[in-house]
Formats: C-alpha cells, structure tokens, sequence
C-alpha cells in the first residue's frame, strides 16, 4: 500500500465526523488538565500523549476506504482495515519522534535559547521519524521479496 495524501477525504468527510474529533481531542485535553490540577504537570503531560485524535481517525479512516471499495462493487473491509493499520503505523512512529522531541527539549531548553531547543528537537522529530518510515518501508519490501520467493520454491516443489 502506498502512502499518499487525498484531499477526496476532506470532501467525503462530514461536519459531524470533524465535530466527533474535536470533541474528543477536547475531553482528553480536559481530562489531562484535570490531571495536572490533583497529580501535577508531569502526570498531567503523560495524559496529553495520550494520541487524542486517532481512535476517531483511524475509525474514519477505515470508513472511508470501506465505501470507496463498496462504490466499485466491493466489500472493501480488508482495505479499510490495511488503510486504518498504514496509519496506525505512521502514528506510532511520529510518536517514537515526538519521544525523542521530549527528550531533547528537556534535556536542552534550560541551558539554551527556546527557540533553539525547540527548533533542534523539531528537526529531530522529524528526522527519526522519517527515517523509521523509510526502515519500515524497506523492511516491509525486504519480507515481500522473501516470501514471495518462498511461496516460489514451495510451489516448485
């Protein structure tokens, strides 16, 4: 599968799917205040990483490949499902970047410029998790090559 940006989605999208998110992403960002407010801000900041947006993306995600396959004449539940798991994917290695943006951020903000931290550890960000995309991506093409040749010799025989 590749990755590519449609901007077909935000047409297909309605009002109310923006409003599920939007409502969601708030009440986890109350819920972490409220948080921050009786455990303090260290407890309260694990629940902002908390990825608030993405069940209800990923559920849209899914919707959204399942009808463009059911329009051709398709169930299209495995691609819905392929299109949920490619994001899924992405989040969690945006997420290993966005670890690495913390680390450097705390690790730096005190004895530099702000803007220079912050701008050192968004480039890091976006570094690693570029680059664990590119690992997947290669590893992903590594196992096809592998178990197509296997599937081969197995047929072979």
């Amino acid at each position: 599968m590749r990755v590519r940006l449609d901007t077909s989605a935000l047409r297909q999208t309605e009002w109310h799917q923006y409003a599920i998110r939007f409502v969601f992403g708030g009440l986890i960002t109350a819920a972490a205040g409220m948080i921050a407010m009786q455990y303090g801000p260290v407890i309260g900041g694990l629940f902002l990483a908390f990825p608030a947006i993405f069940p209800a993306g990923a559920t849209l995600i899914e919707k959204h490949e399942k009808v463009k396959k059911q329009k051709v004449g398709m169930r299209g539940m495995v691609r819905g499902r392929q299109a949920a798991s490619v994001d899924a994917a992405g989040a969690a290695m945006g997420s290993v970047g966005l670890f690495i943006f913390a680390l450097l951020v705390c690790e730096f903000i005190s004895n530099h410029r702000a803007w220079m931290a912050l701008l050192v550890a968004t480039a890091a960000w976006l570094v690693v998790s570029v680059l664990l995309w590119q690992i997947r991506k290669r590893a992903s093409t590594m196992r096809r090559k592998t178990h197509s040749g296997f599937k081969v010799n197995h047929v072979e025989r």
